[in-house]
């Protein structure tokens, strides 16, 4: 090499040294949750979404913790066929790709006692039911159950001071614990406050079809009206819509369940929602964003139930805007004083579980 090579080489050189000692430093991949490897969840529903009240709400919490939580959720609906829905867990459990498998209501327990000690390396969510951890290996299987007895308690006191007629009633899908624990805990909460007890009407819509069976429920509610009740607590998942649509007829009001009710209808149907005076919540998703919150942080408690209510949240009174609107304030002020009362252990709240 000629020395005027050699130096427009070394020239070269020097440069490339500058340009590389004045780049930007290379900076790593950020470890953030859009970074991270997804959790795969598998969301089973034994029933179909769409019903404006349990399954949208569990819903709603698996979307709001696959966004903040990095979750990647498969919802699979079973349909309402009660046959189909063991077949549907357990080809779940076998063939989808997941980490964590989600289902709930108390038809689902003891099929997923059976299914999750066959898959000890997956991890299961139930709620609003536990499995028996006395009876099967599920160290694998967090449970979440409710207080709906609580939040009961408080729509009957309210129902009570809401009614003008002083005549109530309730609708549940089926003469069964779980829907009797809301049943007992409202006529509870409505004698505190002042409602004769012959005052207040149950009655049950029963079938296969009870859960998603408006038309039935419409039927009920509109004997229910006619033999003087004016506000009716509706605890029948999908079958509630034709208890709202008998309050519209006649004129009166609605209690709904497990969702804002009100919230839900407001827009897409107006006249039907105003009926809706307030929901009894039981926030299915909250307690499903709190979980996966905990599974994140690697401090949720496998192997155990946690049953929540008032004091966490989970359970209460829907009061939205129309609420305040309808509402008077000494109603408003009683009915906090319930909640409080509960929250403080002052009210012992029936139960239809012993």
């Amino acid at each position: 090499m000629n020395r005027k090579l050699f130096g427009v080489f070394s020239v070269i050189l020097v440069l490339s040294m500058l340009l590389a000692a004045c780049a930007p430093a290379a900076t790593q991949a950020p470890t953030t949750a859009s970074t991270a490897k997804k959790i795969k969840v598998i969301n089973l529903i034994n029933g179909v979404l769409g019903d404006k009240s349990f399954f949208d709400s569990s819903n709603r919490g698996m979307q709001r913790a696959a966004k903040d939580f990095n979750l990647d959720v498969k919802t699979i609906e079973a349909g309402t066929a009660a046959e189909k829905w063991q077949p549907a867990l357990e080809d779940a459990a076998a063939n989808e790709d997941y980490d964590v498998l989600v289902v709930g209501t108390w038809q689902m327990n003891t099929f997923l006692q059976t299914v999750a000690p066959k898959y000890p390396d997956k991890k299961f969510m139930i709620y609003d039911t536990s499995v028996d951890y006395t009876v099967c290996k599920c160290e694998n299987v967090y449970s979440i159950m409710y207080k709906q007895n609580e939040g009961s308690y408080v729509a009957g006191v309210y129902a009570a001071l809401m009614s003008k007629k002083k005549t109530i009633a309730a609708i549940g899908a089926q003469d069964i614990p779980v829907i009797n624990d809301f049943i007992v805990a409202y006529k509870q909460g409505a004698v505190a406050a002042g409602i004769d007890p012959s005052k207040i009407i149950v009655q049950y819509i029963a079938g296969n079809a009870s859960w998603n069976d408006p038309a039935k429920a419409k039927e009920i509610a509109l004997a229910m009206y006619q033999q003087g009740a004016d506000i009716i607590f509706q605890v029948a998942g999908g079958s509630g819509d034709g208890v709202f649509q008998a309050a519209k007829e006649t004129g009166n009001q609605a209690i709904g369940v497990d969702s804002d009710q009100y919230t839900i209808n407001k827009d897409t149907n107006p006249d039907l929602a105003k009926v809706i005076i307030s929901s009894m919540m039981k926030n299915v998703d909250n307690s499903l964003y709190r979980a996966f919150q905990m599974y994140t942080q690697g401090t949720l408690p496998f192997g155990k139930i946690e049953t929540l209510g008032v004091k966490e949240g989970a359970i209460g009174l829907a009061k939205n805007d129309y609420y305040n609107s309808v509402t008077p304030a000494d109603v408003k002020a009683k009915v906090e004083q319930a909640e409080k009362d509960i929250i403080d252990g002052k009210i012992k709240v029936d139960t239809a579980f012993k």
